[in-house]
């Protein structure tokens, strides 16, 4: 790759790298032997791995590209915005590693999203403690949707039926509902309502708590 190398363009090889190998194998010269430079080409945009992460993220969040503040209700924007994350969070294995080793406030288009969640809070009737919890909690939810074990490969079946044998032989006087609920609890519930009724309850606890004005 001699052409015109660019920021993005190492972020998103960067990318691909710690999908398909994890974060720890992205290193500047693995970097340099893909893209077909020498490691000094990559050090014009990233002086070292610190950097490269940051660069990382900014394009990781930049991708989803949400959309400015606009006249819909808060309740909406809100949507939008974490299920963008999610979508982001889910394309990328490496994502969550990513945003856990970067400072939000060296990434661009992580304040841009960040500052937008925090004007959503307020415009939803919320005092600045409240909306800083708010845009934190949306976070932390969208990653815990994003990493569910619903959408991992599936585990082996005589796995699953031994877990499910332990917890129909509980005590059905002594564990009601676990014994009730064993089979999807074990299995799991269908991959497109895990994420829609998760993303449903955060907002509607977020709703839920808004001042009624």
């Amino acid at each position: 790759m001699m052409g015109k190398l660019t920021a993005q363009a190492i972020a998103e090889r960067a990318l691909e790298i710690g999908d398909a190998e994890g974060l720890d194998t992205v290193t500047i010269r693995r970097l340099a032997t893909d893209l077909g430079v020498t490691p000094m080409a990559l050090y014009w945009h990233y002086k070292n791995k610190e950097q490269l992460l940051v660069g990382m993220a900014d394009h990781l969040i930049g991708g989803f590209a949400p959309k400015q503040a606009d006249e819909r209700p808060w309740r909406e924007q809100f949507r939008d915005l974490i299920e963008g994350l999610i979508r982001t969070l889910r394309a990328h294995p490496c994502a969550k590693s990513v945003i856990e080793q970067i400072d939000p406030v060296e990434v661009p288009n992580f304040l841009a999203v960040w500052n937008q969640a925090l004007g959503l809070a307020r415009s939803a009737g919320f005092g600045v403690d409240e909306s800083c919890l708010i845009s934190k909690y949306l976070l932390q939810s969208a990653i815990a949707i994003a990493d569910a074990p619903v959408h991992v490969k599936t585990v082996a079946p005589e796995v699953l039926r031994a877990k499910l044998a332990g917890l129909r032989s509980l005590s059905e006087e002594a564990y009601p509902h676990l014994v009730e609920m064993a089979s999807p609890l074990v299995r799991g519930t269908e991959p497109g309502l895990y994420d829609t009724f998760g993303v449903d309850l955060v907002l509607g606890g977020i709703e839920a708590l808004a001042p009624k004005g």
